[in-house]
């Protein structure tokens, strides 16, 4: 009786941690979709260049990824008849956190190129696959 115990706690505890690896995988997908879906509706031309990450070494993804939820809020919709998508496309990736590492970054957002939003949001969902 004790195996038979023993075997379905191991099964259980097993189960929950396969299960979790698969939703944050779907949640990283979602958020590329999202980036996606805002390169559409964004505006490209006569805007203010944004500091765009790209490469970050690992103890800066961190720091990459709040210079993109910084530079998000610099985005402007391509024009009025997308501004209700884009307003809850933006506010669906603002909720996007990702866990500090606790490891020192040298670098900050300002020491990146900077780039149009359009290469912006290429680079914040390339991030996004390296995540």
């Amino acid at each position: 009786m004790e195996r038979m115990i023993i075997f379905c706690m191991l099964f259980f505890c097993s189960s929950m941690v396969l299960s979790v690896a698969p939703q944050r995988i779907v949640k990283y997908k979602q958020l590329h979709k999202t980036i996606n879906r805002l390169e559409a509706t964004v505006k490209d031309k006569d805007v203010e260049l944004l500091h765009t990450p790209e490469n970050p070494v690992d103890e800066c993804l961190f720091t990459a990824v709040t210079c993109f939820q910084k530079g998000m809020l610099k985005l402007q919709p391509e024009n009025s008849q997308v501004n209700a998508t884009f307003i809850q496309t933006i506010s669906v990736l603002k909720k996007f956190t990702l866990s500090d590492p606790g490891k020192k970054c040298d670098s900050s957002c300002e020491s990146y190129e900077k780039k149009t939003p359009k290469e912006f949001l290429k680079s914040f969902a390339k991030l996004m696959k390296k995540v």
